[in-house]
């Protein structure tokens, strides 16, 4: 137990490990019970079991280009590893239960679409990479923000991610969940930021995290990884975690039982409420702007010529080509 306010008062406090590290809570927080989280893997896992239903490949593939794999699953089967080896359904089947596409989107007045892509994933292993991501990440953000934060965190970065990618990319398809948990790791960055001054080894936390953050959008260079959802996801997620992911200054708490004549504490520091302002400003102008664009059919590429480089860079290795 440690009773040491970090910034010199005398309030009573717990060290607790917060989502970029130890950190000063006041005693009477609580930590949530994640219950959020767990259902949106059962959801996609369920989503994933109907995709594959829907798919039929022994029906649908009759083996003139490779034969179904594990046919002992009957219909839920996969597709032929050179059609996609990701162990999952076809890409057709992904299109008709929503996968994101600009063209339905734009001209077929499908804007569902942007978060129905967020549910669907294009195989065994993109399922078990994002959901286990899902998992180390958001599990621990609900248990110390709650599920309506958390919840309303996933879902508008997997949205903004999904903006973000239909104004780039307009001759693919785009499935997954990767908008919405870089949106969550972009929330651990700003949270980190924001709440600075009740975190101990904070030089420690923002380079290890900063490292994670990168790696991971290295990784999206790659062909056939849609990294305009991951870095609309992301930046969707740093602007809502300092609007949603505030904490009170430590030893707030105990301040509102001192007497009425003491000086009493501030709930947020000027700069909390600084960033939440300009945060919440940037992120309505950023999905007005975003979705006037995409239903008027801009193309993004056009005001960006080395954009499309964020998203895949070719080498002698491969091509970038649809």
């Amino acid at each position: 137990m440690a009773s040491t306010d970090l910034e010199g008062g005398g309030g009573k406090g717990r060290r607790a490990n917060g989502p970029s590290g130890n950190y000063y809570v006041d005693s009477t927080d609580r930590e949530w019970t994640s219950w959020l989280i767990p259902m949106f893997v059962v959801a996609n896992v369920a989503v994933f079991i109907v995709a594959m239903y829907v798919n039929n490949c022994p029906k649908n593939n009759p083996g003139f280009d490779g034969t179904c794999v594990a046919r002992f699953l009957g219909r839920l089967s996969f597709e032929p590893l050179h059609d996609n080896p990701l162990f999952g359904p076809s890409s057709s089947t992904l299109e008709k239960l929503g996968a994101l596409e600009w063209y339905k989107v734009v001209h077929q007045h499908q804007g569902w679409r942007l978060i129905s892509c967020i549910w669907l994933h294009a195989g065994v292993i993109h399922l078990l990479a994002n959901m286990l991501s899902l998992v180390f990440i958001g599990i621990r953000l609900e248990q110390q923000f709650g599920f309506v934060r958390i919840g309303i965190l996933y879902l508008l970065s997997g949205f903004g991610g999904s903006i973000l990618s239909s104004l780039f990319l307009r001759n693919n398809i785009s499935v997954g969940a990767s908008g919405a948990l870089f949106g969550l790791l972009g929330a651990m960055l700003s949270e980190l930021i924001t709440n600075w001054t009740i975190y101990t080894n904070k030089a420690a936390a923002l380079f290890t995290l900063i490292v994670i953050i990168a790696i991971n959008l290295a990784v999206g260079i790659l062909p056939h990884v849609d990294n305009f959802a991951h870095i609309g996801g992301f930046f969707t997620g740093v602007l809502l975690g300092f609007v949603l992911l505030l904490r009170p200054q430590f030893g707030w708490v105990e301040s509102q039982y001192l007497p009425a004549d003491a000086r009493r504490r501030s709930k947020y520091k000027s700069y909390q409420y600084i960033l939440w302002v300009v945060s919440l400003v940037l992120l309505i102008a950023g999905f007005t702007v975003g979705l006037v664009m995409l239903f008027k059919g801009e193309n993004a590429n056009k005001h960006c010529s080395w954009c499309h480089y964020l998203s895949c860079v070719p080498t002698s290795k491969w091509h970038c080509s649809n």
